[in-house]
């Protein structure tokens, strides 16, 4: 990872990889399908390369990793380590994040240890609602307890999701899994872990607000939304408070960086909060520099 804070314009905290090099889909067909329609999403599934290709133009870094929900919707993740690779090529744009089902128990953290000893992974992606588990039902703790150790990153989606949207039942994903104070027990019970709450967390968007203003460990990323809807208090929270906890992310493919970045600009924001939410604060926090004292 060779990552040019001096070049690039953001760290775009929040990308999927959507499709490995043999063409298979981290979700089923008929659930891209459904988030596509919700989204009104462009191109569903880019190649890590065609993102890659992409981010370089636009000057911009970005985390990205993929979702395993094989338990819940038995249908087999992308690799972590098809991630990694797909990452490799592209070391000035992207920082490779693990996504495990903490239904893996113990292996998956064994997992998790390996993908950071030998594969260079920063970070770990949790889906509490396309993984139907609850952050603080200790089913994860595990997977918390190794990324405590190295002092590395978890997101956590938060809020309504995309997933499953206009499905039958909503393809079986229920809501309440991610509520972000269940998550709030994960800050307080793992104060070493540094936690990012992916979203603006509708239906909860002040729990969230609350949670990152209480718990040093927690943060926001802004992914998911145009920033134009953003809900008034997260933004009045940016401004303020938050200036600092608060991270750019667009959850490409799903929403595209450029428009990501055009609205963002027309937000009124004081002196200094653009430039932090766009790249001081990922660079921090995901350690390309060193956290201020």
């Amino acid at each position: 990872m060779t990552i040019d804070l001096d070049h690039i314009v953001g760290i775009d905290t929040h990308v999927h990889a959507e499709i490995d090099d043999h063409g298979h889909t981290a979700l089923p067909q008929d659930f891209l399908d459904a988030s596509a329609k919700y989204f009104k999403a462009g191109e569903r599934t880019p190649t890590i390369a065609q993102i890659g290709e992409r981010y370089r133009a636009l000057r911009l870094a970005a985390v990205i990793f993929t979702v395993d929900a094989e338990k819940k919707l038995g249908h087999q993740r992308i690799s972590n380590e098809d991630v990694v690779a797909g990452a490799a090529e592209f070391p000035d744009v992207f920082i490779p994040f693990a996504s495990i089902d903490p239904a893996k128990g113990a292996d998956g953290a064994a997992e998790l240890r390996e993908l950071i000893a030998d594969k260079g992974i920063r970070g770990l992606k949790l889906h509490p609602s396309l993984q139907e588990f609850a952050p603080n039902d200790g089913s994860a703790f595990g997977l918390y307890e190794v990324l405590a150790e190295h002092r590395l990153p978890v997101v956590f989606h938060t809020g309504q999701t995309g997933i499953g949207a206009g499905m039958p039942g909503g393809g079986g994903i229920k809501l309440r899994y991610s509520d972000p104070m269940l998550i709030d027990d994960v800050c307080a019970d793992f104060p070493d872990l540094t936690v990012i709450m992916a979203h603006p967390s509708i239906p909860w968007q002040d729990a969230a607000i609350s949670i990152v203003t209480h718990k040093p460990n927690a943060y926001i990323d802004l992914s998911g939304w145009s920033p134009k809807y953003f809900p008034p208090q997260l933004v009045r929270a940016m401004n303020g408070l938050l200036r600092r906890k608060m991270l750019f992310a667009t959850d490409n493919p799903v929403i595209d960086p450029e428009r990501w970045m055009s609205d963002f600009e027309a937000l009124e924001l004081k002196d200094g909060v653009r430039e932090l939410v766009m790249k001081d604060n990922a660079a921090r926090i995901l350690g390309l520099v060193k956290e201020e004292s």
